[in-house]
């Protein structure tokens, strides 16, 4: 392949890559519907810098060594796994909570967490899912050339899959907040649809936990 026939071919992979329902943007869609598009989109470039985490680690032979140990692989994943569902837990009883105090009555006056906080969750979701690790590490190296520079290689293809994947998760955000904006006139579907969502991110977690280590 010439270089700019892979490279077509490496956007081309992404591109599908991103736009394929996965767990970033169930997640995406979970944190939206339960707090809003603000929340969503704060999410998204979360888990977008979570990614980042793996593709430097990546690059620099880290996420090898966790993956070839069973160990590591598996007390990240279960921290991610606990750490989800602990996200889960508070989004339903926030949902819960609101909803006896008489406060759903507006869903956009009091978002249960804010986009700050969103954020921040977004990064340690992705992070600690090492799932993404073996993606990077089974999916980029097919188009670096090993002639040279193949860290800076696997950070720059890394970057662009990364950042394909974080619009993906915009584009999700806003269809999400779509949906929860056409609920707003009825407080009880939201409420719903934020323990809908909490039961998402549960069940995202439970997914991690049993997730193997690559062979």
């Amino acid at each position: 392949m010439s270089d700019m026939t892979q490279l077509a071919v490496f956007l081309g992979a992404a591109f599908v890559l991103a736009i394929t329902p996965g767990p970033g943007i169930f997640y995406v869609a979970a944190r939206t519907l339960a707090g809003g598009r603000s929340e969503g989109v704060a999410s998204s470039f979360g888990t977008g810098l979570g990614g980042m985490v793996h593709v430097l680690a990546g690059s620099l032979g880290v996420s090898a060594i966790v993956l070839a140990s069973a160990e590591l692989f598996t007390a990240l994943k279960l921290a991610g796994a606990v750490y989800l569902f602990w996200l889960g837990i508070r989004t339903i009883q926030a949902a819960r909570r609101d909803a006896s105090a008489g406060l759903d009555g507006d869903v956009s006056a009091a978002p249960p967490v804010g986009p700050q906080q969103a954020f921040r969750e977004g990064v340690l979701v992705e992070a600690l899912n090492p799932k993404t690790a073996a993606f990077f590490l089974a999916f980029i190296p097919q188009f670096v050339d090993p002639a040279g520079g193949v860290a800076l290689q696997f950070m720059a293809l890394g970057f662009v899959s990364v950042a394909l994947n974080t619009l993906a998760d915009v584009a999700v955000a806003f269809a999400a907040s779509g949906i929860r904006d056409g609920a707003t006139a009825r407080p009880a579907l939201i409420r719903r649809l934020r323990q809908a969502s909490g039961a998402a991110m549960i069940a995202l977690g439970v997914g991690l936990a049993v997730a193997r280590r690559p062979a």
